[in-house]
């Protein structure tokens, strides 16, 4: 009852952050009412500093400008104008220009905006453009502004850029219904579409809380740290935990429960689980032999250029390199862990390979952070295709919801591995010290919403896959959130003081969001979560011989059918092709089950006991005496309602769903609803 209220209360944020996106051309650059608010040429805006108005720079045209001419900026020059906004929210500046320096979209130059707000708060940012050949529409991104008079400045910065002219407009609502809830893993586990479905439920109108812990045997061997002091100071807990799996490695590798305790999470507290990856690779790779034990601190996961490391990521993609086998290790003792979930029935939001562009790695020689971004785009994606295929071809793990961990810089969409091989796109917030959009100052918590970022990633596929903040310091107000539309799926802070430290949670704000009725905390997940999966379930089903126990002894024609059958229920629909061999009661009694899941597809083949279930060891559903209960034996109980099949004495008991000493379309219902959940026990009685 309690998440009844919640959500009813919630209304008013859902309606705020659900509006659809306006559609117009360009969509990109129009208010809500589908008019620009402001437009200009660029040339027509106050200019200061270096500034000027040019129809060709050093004798070179730039056919193609509209007006007078366009503005030359070389150094320090800056364009701006002041606006009236009709209301606090976020606004979207563009504008038509040329990054002329250098010849491919990896030369790069920074430019700055300024806002100036009517509430006399102001904040800057820093921009990145590529390079074109040609006028091309910018996104500067997405503007805080107030209620009332607000002063735009932009330009300058590293400046060498031609500016035609500009448009600014209400930045658009996200809609978040086009995001998807079918994991990408054809053959996910039925938890993981569980789990993706629950997700998408809650996207844009709540955010589901997080809490990373700290890896090993960090804060002198406790774990619960973080979550104590969540618990202490708002009286609730996260719903999400993050975990990380780096010290399952072939080089140092020691079991520190990282994978008892995340199905511990889930299993016993019902709650959600994710992890990163920070796999390490041996510094001196030259002179390492596969096998060896490597000090953990002769180890990385930085860069080459910063670790020294002899590691050639580019090799990692190339079989019969050293560095190829090495990953191959590293992939099969995380799929080990893996499947230890798997094997739990624990579905995990993975972020494997995460941050890869780093800090900026636009360059194959590399200014990323980790060493599996360090030789490029294209690399990197190749590396995390590899991954993905070992892990769900190779090792079968398909608990896996995949979470690729995005930038939002001039190029970052040259990182992304493609909608076939991501579930979730991600990004990891700290703006306290650095990129401030709040106007405060460094140090201090910073609760922005940071909308342009979630807008990006949000258009980086089109909205089809939800958006996450994966890491970060300070948690967003949801106050903030609202105001700039910004519906992220869940907030995870890293371990430490990132949570814990007023520099950057303030432990009131920290209450104020867990006590809310946007935050969804632990308390408040469902209780069916890995269970109530909407999944459709197609199956194909040969039984072969059914057991002649199951069929009266009266039976001496031999008879062969071929039929192709549905059983539908309002949760499940089920394609049979059936062949079905009676015999004589003599016959050899096989009836052996082998069954093939591949996502919403299942192979099943049946045949079973030769011997009838001892007296009183009645197994309500399970008709075809194989000691399970499955689809199979539903489409089995649907032929004995058709009189297709006739069951003997066993199979009518265990058939008989309700318990009330008859067998009838009202058990085959029963039991379609057991294998959906929808009722929890067998037998099922009304009432």
């Amino acid at each position: 009852m309690q998440k009844f209220w919640k959500r009813i209360s919630s209304i008013g944020v859902a309606a705020a952050l659900c509006v659809g996106m306006a559609q117009s051309i360009p969509s990109s650059v129009l208010a809500a009412d589908g008019t620009p608010l402001f437009t200009s040429e660029c040339e027509d805006l106050t200019l200061e500093h270096d500034a000027q108005v040019a129809t060709d720079v050093y004798g070179t045209q730039y056919p193609g400008y509209t007006g007078d001419g366009f503005v030359w900026v070389t150094s320090a020059g800056t364009m701006s104008f002041t606006v009236d906004a009709p209301e606090t929210g976020m606004y979207r500046l563009m504008t038509r220009c040329i990054m002329y320096l250098g010849s491919t979209s990896n030369d790069i130059r920074e430019a700055q905006v300024t806002v100036t707000r009517s509430d006399e708060s102001k904040s800057t940012k820093t921009v990145k453009i590529a390079h074109t050949d040609d006028w091309n529409d910018f996104n500067w991104g997405d503007l805080k502004l107030t209620k009332g008079e607000n002063t735009i400045t932009f330009g300058g910065g590293w400046g060498y850029c031609l500016y035609d002219n500009m448009t600014l407009a209400k930045t658009p609502k996200p809609e978040y219904s086009n995001a998807t809830d079918t994991p990408v893993d054809p053959n996910a586990t039925k938890e993981a579409h569980a789990l993706m479905s629950y997700l998408k439920s809650v996207y844009g109108s709540h955010i589901i809380s997080g809490q990373q812990e700290i890896y090993g045997g960090g804060h002198d061997n406790n774990s619960e740290l973080e979550f104590d002091y969540i618990k202490e100071k708002t009286g609730k807990l996260p719903a999400i935990r993050g975990f990380d799996f780096m010290n399952y490695n072939p080089l140092y590798g020691w079991d520190d429960g990282t994978s008892e305790r995340a199905i511990a999470w889930a299993k016993d507290r019902n709650g959600i689980v994710t992890a990163s990856w920070h796999i390490n690779v041996p510094i001196d790779f030259d002179n390492y032999t596969l096998g060896d034990i490597v000090d953990w601190k002769k180890c990385t996961y930085q860069n080459y250029q910063k670790s020294n490391s002899t590691f050639n990521t580019a090799n990692a993609i190339k079989e019969g390199t050293k560095e190829y086998e090495y990953f191959q290790e590293a992939m099969k003792d995380l799929a080990e862990q893996l499947q230890k979930l798997q094997d739990a029935n624990v579905p995990i939001i993975f972020r494997p390979l995460h941050e890869a562009q780093g800090n900026e790695g636009n360059y194959s020689d590399g200014t990323s952070w980790f060493w599996w971004g360090d030789r490029g785009a294209e690399v990197y994606k190749e590396l995390w295709k590899l991954l993905y295929t070992t892990l769900t071809e190779e090792y079968g793990l398909h608990n896996i919801i995949w979470e690729y961990n995005s930038y939002n810089y001039a190029n970052s969409d040259t990182w992304y591995p493609g909608d076939d091989y991501v579930d979730i796109v991600a990004y990891d917030k700290y703006n306290c010290e650095n990129n401030r959009d709040d106007g405060l100052s460094p140090g201090t918590p910073n609760l922005s919403a940071i909308s342009p970022i979630f807008n990006y990633l949000y258009e980086l596929t089109n909205g089809k896959k939800m958006v996450a903040m994966a890491e970060n310091d300070s948690i967003p107000s949801e106050e903030n959130m609202v105001i700039e539309n910004a519906g992220w799926l869940y907030f995870c802070p890293w371990y430490g003081d990132h949570l814990m430290s007023s520099q950057y949670n303030d432990s009131e704000d920290l209450k104020k969001m867990y006590t809310s009725d946007y935050c969804i905390t632990l308390d408040e997940l469902p209780a069916d979560l890995y269970s109530n999966a909407d999944v459709p379930v197609v199956t194909t089903t040969t039984v072969s011989t059914i057991a002649t126990t199951d069929v009266t002894s009266e039976t001496t024609v031999s008879e062969t059918v071929t039929s192709s059958e549905t059983v539908t229920s309002s949760d499940v629909t089920a394609t049979t092709t059936t062949t079905k061999t009676d015999t004589t009661a003599s016959a050899p009694e096989t009836d052996t089950t082998t069954t093939t899941t591949t996502g919403i597809t299942t192979t099943t083949t049946t045949t079973g006991s030769t011997e009838e279930p001892a007296p009183g060891d009645t197994l309500y559903g399970d008709v075809n005496l194989d000691g399970r209960i499955e689809l199979v034996d539903a489409v089995i109980l649907n032929k004995k309602v058709a009189d297709v099949v006739t069951l003997g004495d066993a199979a009518s008991k265990n058939a008989d769903c309700n318990a009330d000493g008859e067998v009838n379309g009202s058990d085959a219902i029963t039991l379609l609803k057991f294998l959906v959940q929808i009722v929890d026990t067998l037998p099922y009685t009304e009432g």
